[in-house]
């Protein structure tokens, strides 16, 4: 092994925070820009409670525009937008951006196919008994599906760890930075296989919690 053990410890450790930190920043700010714009797309869907078909067309289209770009692809593509926002497009910080650019709509659409799950019935009753839209979606959606969305985060936070090891590619940092600067530029196999399992464990640890929490807040 050509990098020193003295280093290779250190090296792990490093890009492991790295990786938790864009996972970390980009699920929170992803959850507050594609929770509200998955409610939206539920309750603008023509029929729903605030039903609109021009501004569903609109928002649906969006969504679906950038859910179609690969990540590798949209990272690059908005580079420009990454350097505005962060100061340059190299870096841990700097991977958040696209990150939270692919992550924030995907989250919307699996919100959406939540809320959805919940049974029109009991939307009409609230609507019978008079509450309002705001009502409606805090006090009867958003508690009805609450288990179902908290497996699609879980979903999507996974998708999050494994676009953050793509975001190595282009010198985001973290362990797919690590697992490409050494494990494949410099074929030292142990890099690549301490990287592939740590990133399984975070998998597994992700899934494994989001699969307790989901169960613990299922409604009786």
């Amino acid at each position: 092994m050509d990098i020193k053990l003295s280093t290779f410890w250190p090296n792990i450790w490093e890009a492991t925070i790295q990786t938790l930190q864009m996972v970390g920043f980009s699920l929170l700010f992803s959850l507050l820009i594609g929770i509200p714009l998955g409610i939206i797309l539920v309750i603008t869907r023509p029929g729903n409670i605030i039903g609109n078909q021009t501004f569903f067309f609109i928002l649906n289209g969006v969504i679906n525009f950038l859910r179609s770009i690969p990540f590798i692809i949209l990272m690059v593509a908005i580079i420009p937008f990454t350097r505005i926002i962060i100061g340059t497009t190299i870096g841990t910080a700097a991977a958040v951006v696209p990150l939270v650019v692919y992550a924030a709509p995907y989250i919307a659409r699996l919100v959406e196919s939540s809320l959805l799950e919940v049974s029109p019935g009991v939307i009409e009753a609230a609507e019978a008994m008079g509450a309002k839209p705001h009502q409606i979606i805090f006090r009867v959606l958003v508690p009805e599906a609450f288990s179902s969305l908290i497996l699609n985060i879980t979903i999507a936070t996974i998708g999050l760890i494994g676009a953050s090891a793509m975001a190595g590619a282009v010198g985001g940092g973290g362990l797919g930075d690590l697992a490409i600067a050494y494990g494949y530029q410099r074929f030292e196999t142990d890099i690549m296989i301490v990287t592939v399992l740590l990133l399984v464990v975070f998998v597994q640890l992700v899934q494994s919690f989001g699969n307790k929490l989901s169960k613990t807040s299922r409604r009786r």
